[in-house]
């Protein structure tokens, strides 16, 4: 454990430099591909359910395997390449400064009130319609995504690797991916997506809720939070762990978040989250940002400290 701890470390400072390269490869392009693949070759016909399950299962046994070897081969070689290897296939699972800079990208045409790039940037960051978005909606789809990908991106791969190192990282990475590509409630997935959508709603049941209470912790100064309110919040979301990031940061900026969507010209309602003590400004974008910064530093000192009282544990009763 002791390695996985500075590996983690490592990779949310290499994150925090490098982010995500375009010209560099990265895995989830290559979960993608295959996920693509079987869900082309297998979701059809019946049985759809059990397809779908056996999707899920080879790409995590291909992830885990391929990671493991890889892992297991730097570490073969010397204890330091095992670190840097590790820290790095880390570093390819959280993207916190993508996240950052996917808000900015919105961020930076709406001071200027260009309204048409800020409606273009956005509709890369959410699934919903957004062509005829005004300033408020373009900037809470924007505060949504940072608020909800803060765990799904970020503090949920940290926490799998704590435990497991890059291996499970790499898996929850995968089990995400699928969720995110096949696990739809619509005709086409409701089915064969059903088995990634529960194991990624499993998967981040713990760390979604560390994470909104992190988020609290690391801004009580700003405004005081009841647990119980943030809860109650939550529920608001028709994800059962999305909906803690997104009430965290409603609470704290003192903004409403959810309410209707539009996808594909179908109308989407869903109830608030949080009270509107503010208009929603392009600010609460960069403090969304902030928000999400603080959690990610809180996140790995937590880690730090859980992995520093296991291995003090373990040496005790060694």
């Amino acid at each position: 454990m002791l390695y996985h701890l500075i590996s983690i470390v490592l990779a949310v400072c290499i994150d925090q430099v490098i982010g995500d390269p375009r010209w560099l490869p990265h895995p989830v392009r290559g979960f993608g591909k295959m996920i693509s693949t079987a869900e082309r070759l297998l979701n059809k016909g019946r049985h759809k359910r059990k397809k779908g399950v056996l999707m899920l299962l080879s790409v995590l046994f291909i992830t885990c395997t391929l990671s493991m070897c890889v892992v297991w081969a730097a570490y073969h070689l010397h204890v330091v390449i095992g670190i840097l290897i590790e820290s790095v296939l880390i570093a390819t699972t959280i993207a916190a400064k993508g996240l950052k800079e996917a808000g900015l990208s919105v961020y930076d045409p709406l001071i200027r009130e260009d309204m048409k790039e800020a409606r273009f940037k956005l509709s890369w960051i959410v699934g919903r319609d957004t062509d005829q978005l005004q300033q408020s909606e373009i900037v809470r789809g924007t505060v949504e995504t940072i608020a909800e990908n803060t765990s799904d991106g970020v503090t949920s791969p940290l926490f799998f690797a704590l435990i497991g190192g890059a291996p499970l990282a790499f898996v929850y990475r995968a089990v995400n991916t699928c969720d995110s590509m096949v696990g739809y409630k619509n005709d086409r997935f409701l089915e064969f997506g059903w088995a990634s959508a529960r194991f990624d709603d499993l998967l981040n049941y713990i760390p979604a809720r560390l994470t909104g209470w992190l988020m609290i912790l690391g801004n009580r100064k700003k405004k005081k939070i009841r647990v119980s309110w943030l809860k109650q919040e939550a529920k608001n979301h028709p994800s059962p762990n999305s909906g803690w990031g997104e009430a965290a940061v409603a609470g704290i900026l003192g903004i409403q978040l959810g309410g209707t969507n539009t996808y594909k010209g179908v109308v989407s309602h869903r109830p608030v989250i949080g009270e509107a003590y503010s208009d929603l400004e392009p600010v609460h974008i960069v403090e969304s940002i902030s928000i999400m910064e603080k959690a990610v530093v809180w996140f790995t000192v937590f880690l730090l400290a859980t992995g520093g009282i296991f291995l003090a544990v373990t040496e005790s009763w060694g």
